[in-house]
């Protein structure tokens, strides 16, 4: 029989209610907040980042493929569909999908207002799964074989500005020479939340930017590349660069949005700095609490040592005590925090502004080998710290703490 196990339970059992069974419940709750409060925050942290990074990566893709030039405009330089990296992107492990765009900048001229817009060619191979949690209003456009189609989608502040939606008809004004004009139809609305995209692009036909630039049907402007697993954007980075020729060049959405990530980084920075005053805050909660149920228990501790008992034995009972404490704080935590997140993701409890957060709800990601570790962690971590206090024990006597409470 485990000795210090067997005391420590017959303690916990102990019907008597003492200023130190007061305290344990405290030391639970705390224990409870804290990782309820932690959890909620690791799961709106990588909600919030994979929302604003799908959204990214709906409209921009992983990594994009141009022609080098020293162009600063809108305008592309004409990328040919039969190279090297086209008829091999098949084989590069990494990569998941690639798709061929042009883009055409212009303007959106209605009866009574005007925008500067810049038109997404896209063609067959496009990824509309991807895009289609970005669309809010009508459809996705339909791209006949016979001819190109003048079926565009527009972002909701681009509807909002000239007063449009779907169904109606906007004349669009491309800068070249000689300027052209061509009558597109309103068939969806997209929303995204980011600017940078949001108050520019609209959607349409490649074959439509091919047709202005007067590029034939095997001429693109841009290839773009989606990777099976973002981790590992710098290794498909390179697997990508191997295939291009030396007139083609590849960035990495990470560096074209660079700000944007960097602000995303910065949020881990923040959430450890939260995470780690909250699991202080733990630890010391539970030191103190298991410091007073020692101090309540010196007569008990005298007497053990005077029977027989070792030190180690003792402060056994009294780690068993804040074991105890610490599992039960945390079934309570997982289930408060977990229980919270689950109501979030399901009922969308609590909104969010769209124009600030890029999202109309707090967004929850269920990150399970995330949620192991910070479990696993609270663990080790206030169990470890529970040591310190126990080290008490072995500076008490006997013979004094027998008539501690005398």
């Amino acid at each position: 029989m485990n000795f210090p196990r067997f005391v420590s339970r017959r303690l916990r059992h102990n019907k008597t209610h003492s200023f130190s069974t007061t305290v344990a419940r405290i030391g639970v709750v705390s224990i409870a907040v804290g990782l309820g409060v932690m959890l909620v925050a690791f799961a709106v942290l990588f909600g919030f980042k994979q929302a604003v990074q799908q959204k990214v990566f709906s409209l921009a893709a992983h990594l994009r493929v141009t022609k080098f030039t020293i162009n600063r405009s809108f305008e592309e330089t004409p990328l040919p569909l039969k190279s090297p990296l086209y008829a091999n992107y098949k084989r590069l492990p990494a990569v998941q999908h690639l798709q061929a765009v042009a883009h055409k900048g212009g303007i959106l001229k209605t009866k009574e207002d005007l925008l500067g817009a810049l038109l997404k060619g896209v063609g067959p191979d496009y990824d509309w799964p991807g895009f289609r949690a970005n669309l809010i209003a009508g459809r996705i456009p339909n791209f006949p074989d016979s001819t190109d189609s003048k079926e565009i989608l527009i972002s909701q502040r681009i509807a909002d500005k000239l007063r449009l939606g779907p169904g109606d008809a906007v004349t669009m004004y491309f800068l070249q020479q000689p300027p052209r004009a061509r009558r597109l139809n309103v068939v969806g609305i997209y929303e995204t939340g980011l600017e940078e995209f949001d108050n520019q692009l609209i959607i349409g036909d490649l074959r439509l930017v091919q047709k202005l630039n007067g590029w034939g049907s095997d001429t693109v402007g841009t290839y773009e590349i989606f990777v099976r697993d973002v981790a590992q954007l710098d290794d498909a980075t390179n697997d990508v660069a191997r295939l291009l020729t030396l007139d083609q060049d590849v960035e990495k959405v990470t560096d074209r949005y660079q700000p944007l990530f960097d602000w995303l980084t910065l949020l881990d920075r923040n959430i450890v700095i939260f995470l780690t005053l909250i699991l202080a805050v733990c630890s010391f909660n539970m030191a103190s609490i298991l410091l007073v149920m020692m101090m309540e228990r010196t007569p008990m501790i005298g007497l053990m040592k005077a029977l027989g008992s070792t030190d180690w034995q003792i402060r056994q009972i009294f780690l068993y005590q804040g074991l105890a404490l610490i599992s039960r704080g945390m079934l309570w935590g997982n289930l408060l925090g977990l229980g919270f997140c689950w109501l979030q993701a399901r009922f969308h409890l609590i909104p969010l502004n769209a124009q600030s957060y890029y999202m109309d709800t707090v967004p929850i990601a269920w990150n399970w080998p995330a949620i192991a570790l910070l479990n696993a962690a609270t663990l080790v971590l206030v169990s470890a710290v529970l040591l310190i206090p126990t080290l008490v024990i072995t500076r008490i006597q006997p013979v004094k703490a027998i008539v501690f409470n005398k």
